[in-house]
């Protein structure tokens, strides 16, 4: 897909599809004002001064739309730098429906996902992984989703990155100039500089790679997992966990078949909790699609909550089981339910064995789970002015910058030529201007915009 035309007008439903009190309608680009003039009874919005609101109505060949507010913004002052408008109406579907088929009539075209954004990044207004920050704001499910959001839109990360990058030009250019003196052997960019530079450097990049991992608990939250056999307390432990009637609960065994899912924030962590239908072996065809549902999820979960009946468990089938969780590789809770009916010398032995236990029934001790689980994912409240990165992009990109500094270390160790050294410094330097858009391709553009909704 070409990147559209920026010389023409885009429309689009900024607010959520569906009933409401208003919505708001985007328009942007050279015409966006007097297009909007010419369905418009009420002030000539063409005279008017940017950043202000008029009340009129809109009318399409004289039949009355709707009554509404239009908010003007003159080029370059407005989020996407060219001139936009942006319409108050009622929020009735049909009514926007009217509004823009009005509007497509008179020459403006349906924005695509995130158009307005990526507008915004081709003009300057801010750079590639503020642009991401925008969607990830939007998305925000946590304060500290939010703030690490806001903190890179507001360019705290491109900053640091930027400033990497001017550093490692400087050398390169020195590099650079020294191969075209290649017959005189003369040295413009000291290699101990260099190496004491990409020694700086690298401490940093390590720095913001090990924020990942906290980075990405706090915009994706945490996909958790609550298996076991069948009748061991899972739907029970779920409408506890989400304080609601989430799951059906019954003591007819296999009563789940098909994963339930709900999110909750504890300790400022989104968590996804999804209750699975029991692990056993089943000829029930339907039951038996649910448990292959459920070691899929499993497999895909940042932790799983293992649950075990202490009334009808054996420890040599919670071994098996735990056995098999291990090969799985992914972190794992142990937790003992129906601890007010349980086995007391199997509660003895799984004691060793690290196990939480619970009453799910009666919410016995529930808060001591919760803190097990908030220990495997310890994070600090984000402040403003943290960096972190959130973004899974910029983490394979900060890798590869890190791999080909490493290059240019050993290359200067091993005494290769500059040519080869000035490669590798390059091939640094583009992994860095990926991640801010100073250098990009139009696939990568395509792939991160239409990620976003429409009207964004």
């Amino acid at each position: 897909m070409s990147t559209p035309a920026t010389d023409d007008t885009i429309i689009a439903l900024a607010t959520p599809q569906g009933v409401g009190a208003i919505s708001v309608i985007r328009l942007s680009g050279g015409d966006a004002i007097a297009i909007t003039q010419s369905l418009f009874k009420g002030k000539d919005l063409t005279q008017q001064a940017s950043h202000t609101l008029h009340l009129g109505t809109l009318q399409d060949e004289g039949r009355l739309i709707d009554e509404v507010l239009v908010a003007v913004f003159h080029a370059p002052h407005s989020f996407t730098t060219e001139n936009a408008v942006e319409i108050s109406c009622h929020g009735s579907p049909l009514i926007v429906k009217e509004i823009i088929k009005a509007f497509l009539k008179k020459g403006a075209r349906l924005a695509g996902p995130g158009e307005f954004t990526k507008r915004a990044f081709l003009h300057g207004r801010f750079d590639l992984a503020q642009a991401e920050a925008v969607a990830d704001l939007i998305n925000a499910e946590t304060d500290n989703a939010r703030q690490a959001a806001l903190n890179q839109m507001r360019g705290g990360f491109s900053k640091e990155i930027n400033k990497l990058r001017e550093e490692l030009i400087h050398f390169a250019s020195l590099i650079e100039l020294e191969l075209d003196f290649g017959e005189e052997d003369v040295e413009f960019a000291k290699r101990s500089d260099l190496k004491k530079l990409i020694f700086q450097i690298q401490g940093y990049l390590t720095s913001l790679i090990q924020s990942f991992d906290q980075g990405n608990v706090i915009k994706n939250g945490v996909p958790t997992v609550i298996a076991g056999k069948p009748n061991a307390g899972k739907s029970t432990l779920l409408n506890v966990l989400l304080n609601e009637e989430k799951a059906i609960v019954s003591d007819i065994a296999g009563t789940t078949r098909d994963s339930i899912e709900d999110e909750i924030v504890l300790g400022g962590i989104n968590f996804r909790f999804i209750d699975t239908a029991g692990l056993r072996e089943t000829e029930d065809v339907i039951e038996a699609m649910g448990v292959a549902r459920a070691y899929d999820k499993m497999k895909k979960a940042s932790l799983i909550i293992y649950l075990v009946d202490l009334t009808n468990t054996t420890l040599g089938e919670i071994n098996a089981e735990m056995q098999k969780l291990t090969e799985l590789g992914i972190p794992y809770i142990k937790v003992g339910n129906k601890l007010d009916k349980a086995d007391a010398r199997l509660v003895q032995q799984l004691e060793k064995e690290g196990f939480i236990f619970i009453s799910a029934k009666r919410g016995d001790h529930m808060e001591a789970l919760k803190e097990k689980i908030l220990s495997l994912f310890e994070i600090q409240n984000v402040k403003t002015g943290d960096v972190l990165v959130t973004n899974l992009r910029h983490y394979q990109n900060l890798l590869q910058t890190n791999e080909s500094l490493t290059r240019v270390l050993e290359g200067m160790d091993s005494g290769v030529t500059g040519d080869f050294l000035a490669m590798d410094i390059r091939q640094s330097l583009h992994y860095l201007g990926e991640i801010t858009g100073s250098i990009t391709t139009e696939d990568l553009l395509d792939n991160i915009f239409s990620k976003f909704c429409i009207g964004k």
